[in-house]
């Protein structure tokens, strides 16, 4: 067809919710990254190499012949029940006893937090967040027209003793992410934990513990949940997208059961309920202890990875561009000079086939310019070496 054959679209009147919505930043710059001369630490996205995909293609098999309607049919809001209670039994440590009542299987859980946005949130309530966030929390809570305020942090993490009453009074939510933050690589230290911990047990809303990265840390030596500490006050999002693959779309939600009740409402009136057959094909793959032979060679796997970046960082980068080391999942978070906006730096950056994430979108209110999220698991570490060395280069000639 001819673009001149094309009506022009009709002028609907939007709602403005919909006028109000914007694109994600990481999303834009991941279109860019499609290109294959493009070395990219743009996207948050799993190695391919950790993917378990025979173990999936087992179970693809035994499903589709053993109870094929099952998977092929719809099936409850909550979520497959085997599933459900595997999430549960899983959870039930450190004292906590976590029902299968309380677990809703989401779309991802992405979609956990717009449940989390449309059950918790009204327009102008206070919502709490670190100091930068997740930019797809901000995303989705936007929708719901909150009131955005930033809670102190440090180079830890979240500081607990500033979640001062000036600061929560009338909060609907408090959102945080203890381990291996995305943007920062940060993880919330014991101490502070058990001080959040606290502070969640006499508040009048949720503290939402999201945590996809939680299993990734390279020593092998997970810290406590937050959920594990008062299971009654936190509300824990988790996912299989790091841990298994992000095509699949399971996640979960542990909730309280008077919130959970809400959530099942609102997720019955967004989707229906999560895929049947992806959530018997996770279930089906982790039943049996998977996950305990499977994670700790993702673990190697993003530990090699993250030291080639640093070990490039540290050849490469100029004098007054500093970075954080961490201790697990997959980010890096680089802060530049005063005067160098990353989003600037970006274009130039793309043009030399170098992709990142700037970080001005990852706050809420008082975005800083001289930030950047750099991702090292999709990247062998040559091209990390490479890439590393054209963005120092180009960050020498904004000096």
């Amino acid at each position: 067809m001819d673009q001149s054959d094309l009506k022009a679209a009709p002028a609907w009147q939007l709602s403005e919710r919909a006028i109000k919505l914007t694109s994600s930043a990481i999303r834009e710059i991941l279109k860019v990254t499609e290109r294959p001369e493009v070395i990219s630490f743009a996207g948050g996205l799993p190695a391919p190499a950790s993917f378990p995909v025979e173990e999936m293609r087992a179970a693809a098999d035994r499903i589709l012949r053993d109870n094929p309607t099952g998977a092929l049919q719809y099936s409850a809001t909550e979520g497959y029940l085997p599933l459900r209670e595997w999430v549960a039994e899983r959870y039930s440590v450190g004292g906590a006893k976590i029902r299968a009542s309380q677990v809703l299987i989401t779309t991802g859980s992405q979609q956990a937090l717009d449940l989390l946005g449309k059950v918790l949130v009204s327009p102008d309530s206070p919502v709490l967040v670190e100091t930068p966030t997740y930019l797809g929390a901000l995303q989705s809570f936007s929708l719901y027209e909150p009131r955005y305020v930033q809670v102190p942090t440090d180079e830890h993490g979240l500081v607990p003793d500033g979640l001062t009453p000036e600061l929560t009074t009338g909060a609907r939510l408090l959102y945080a992410i203890p381990n291996f933050q995305n943007p920062t690589g940060r993880r919330l230290p014991l101490e502070r934990r058990e001080a959040l911990a606290r502070f969640a047990q006499g508040a009048p809303f949720p503290v939402i513990e999201d945590d996809p990265y939680g299993a990734l840390d390279y020593a092998g030596q997970p810290l406590p949940t937050l959920l594990s500490m008062a299971p009654e006050h936190i509300v824990h999002l988790g996912s299989f997208s790091k841990v298994l693959a992000p095509g699949l779309r399971v996640g979960y939600i542990i909730a309280p059961e008077e919130l959970h009740f809400k959530l099942v409402q609102a997720k019955q009136a967004t989707d229906l309920h999560t895929p049947s057959f992806t959530q018997r094909i996770v279930h089906e793959v982790v039943k049996d202890g998977f996950l305990d032979t499977h994670i700790p060679k993702v673990r190697a796997l993003y530990r090699d990875q993250c030291e080639a970046m640093l070990d490039a960082l540290a050849r490469n980068m100029p004098e007054g561009v500093s970075w954080n080391r961490p201790e697990g999942g997959m980010f890096v978070w680089v802060s530049l000079p005063d005067g160098i906006d990353t989003m600037k730096l970006l274009d130039a950056a793309v043009a030399q086939n170098v992709a990142f994430v700037p970080g001005a979108p990852f706050f809420a209110s008082e975005p800083q310019h001289n930030k950047l999220r750099l991702s090292f698991v999709t990247v062998p570490p040559a091209k990390i070496e490479e890439g590393v060395a054209k963005l120092a280069k180009l960050i020498r000639a904004h000096l």
